[in-house]
C-alpha cells in the first residue's frame, strides 16, 4: 500500500481516545431506550426464566412456588434480568460502535475475517441460549428435583380413629371450578394446592390456597434469586463455550493449528470438552455430558469450517503461495 494511503489512516493518540470516548458514549446512549423497554417487560422475562424451575417442581410432585427471603430479592432479580436483557438486545449496537472504532485501521482483507466471524458468533450465541432453555435446563432440573424427591421420607404411623369421628370429603379436581361458591373448598391436583374461595378484601372474593407436601424430609423450595442466577450463569457459560468454532477458526487462520493437527488430536479434544463440561456446569454427570457432547460437535464444526474456509480464501487470495494473509503489505 502506498504511504500516502496508509498515512491517511494514521490518527494521533489523543484523537484515538476521543474517538473511543465518543463510541462508548454512543453505545451507552443506544442502550437507554432498550433498558426502558426491558424494564417494561422485565416481569414477563423474569417469569419466563423461572418457568423451567416451576415445571421441574411440578413434574416432581413438588409445590411449584419459589421462595423470597428478603423484601428486595424479587426487585433485585427483576433489575438484574432487565439489565442483562438490555445488554443482550443492544449487543449488535455495541459491536457496531466498536467496529466503527477499529474498522478504519484495518485493511480490506482483514475486514473480511470480521464479516465472517461476527455473524457466526451471534448465531452460536443464539443457539446456546436455545439449547440451554429447551434442552439443558429442563433435563438437569428434572434430574435434581427427582433425585431430591427420592430421598427417604418421614416415618408415618397409623392408628384407628374414634368411631364418632367423621372425615370431611374434599373434591379432587384437575383445575379450579369456574365460579365456586363462597367457602367452597377443593384440592387442585395440577397445582398441589388445597384451595378455598374466600373474602380477602371488603366483599371481594378471591381463591386462596396452601401448598401441600408429602411426608418427605426435604422440602424443595428454591429462591427466586438463586434460580435467576443459575439460569444467567449457565447462559453465560454456554455462550462462551459455544464459541468453539470461532476459536478453532482463529487459531487456524493465525497458523497456530492446522486441520491435520486438529484431526490427529481428536482424543485430546474429547478430553478437553469433558473438562469444560465439568467446569462450566454443576459437575453432575448428566449436565457434564449435556455440554461435553455439543462442545465436541462444535469442535468438529470448527474443523470443517477451517477446511472449507482457509485464511487465503477468506482474505481473497487465489494464489497458492505461502504469503501470510495477516501480514501488512510493504510500504512503497
Amino acid at each position: 500500500m502506498p504511504k500516502a494511503e496508509f498515512g491517511d489512516k494514521i490518527m494521533p493518540f489523543g484523537d484515538h481516545l476521543e474517538e473511543l470516548r465518543s463510541r462508548l458514549l454512543f453505545a451507552i446512549m443506544g442502550l437507554l431506550p432498550i433498558l426502558g423497554v426491558s424494564l417494561y417487560f422485565g416481569k414477563v422475562i423474569l417469569g419466563f426464566l423461572v418457568e423451567p424451575v416451576y415445571k421441574a417442581l411440578l413434574s416432581g410432585n413438588q409445590a411449584p412456588n419459589l421462595q423470597v427471603t428478603n423484601p428486595f430479592e424479587v426487585f433485585s432479580a427483576y433489575m438484574k434480568v432487565s439489565i442483562v436483557l438490555s445488554i443482550l438486545v443492544g449487543a449488535p449496537w455495541i459491536v457496531y460502535q466498536l467496529w466503527r472504532f477499529v474498522a478504519p485501521g484495518l485493511y480490506a482483507h482483514e475486514r473480511r475475517f470480521a464479516y465472517l466471524l461476527a455473524p457466526l458468533s451471534a448465531v452460536l450465541t443464539f443457539l446456546s441460549a436455545v439449547f440451554l432453555y429447551y434442552v439443558m435446563l429442563p433435563t438437569i432440573l428434572f434430574f435434581f428435583v427427582q433425585f431430591n424427591a427420592s430421598m427417604p421420607g418421614m416415618i408415618v404411623t397409623t392408628a384407628a380413629p374414634a368411631p364418632e369421628i367423621v372425615f370431611p370429603i374434599v373434591p379432587v379436581l384437575a383445575a379450579d371450578p369456574p365460579e365456586p361458591a363462597l367457602g367452597a373448598m377443593w384440592y387442585n391436583q395440577s397445582l398441589h394446592q388445597l384451595r378455598v374461595c374466600a373474602v380477602v378484601s371488603g366483599s371481594e372474593r378471591a381463591i386462596v390456597g396452601t401448598w401441600m407436601a408429602g411426608a418427605t424430609l426435604i422440602s424443595q423450595q428454591y429462591r427466586v434469586a438463586d434460580s435467576v442466577s443459575l439460569v444467567l450463569n449457565l447462559a453465560l457459560a454456554l455462550a462462551i463455550a459455544f464459541q468453539m468454532p470461532v476459536v478453532v477458526l482463529l487459531l487456524g487462520w493465525a497458523g497456530i493449528v492446522t486441520t491435520d493437527m486438529l484431526t490427529k488430536y481428536r482424543r485430546h479434544a474429547v478430553l478437553i470438552c469433558a473438562v469444560l463440561g465439568a467446569v462450566l456446569t454443576p459437575a453432575d454427570p448428566l449436565s457434564m455430558m449435556l455440554l461435553a457432547v455439543p462442545l465436541y460437535l462444535l469442535y468438529e464444526l470448527g474443523v470443517f469450517l477451517l477446511r472449507v474456509l482457509p485464511a487465503k480464501r477468506v482474505a481473497g487470495e487465489h494464489n497458492t503461495g505461502d504469503a501470510d494473509p495477516f501480514a501488512k503489505p510493504d510500504d512503497e
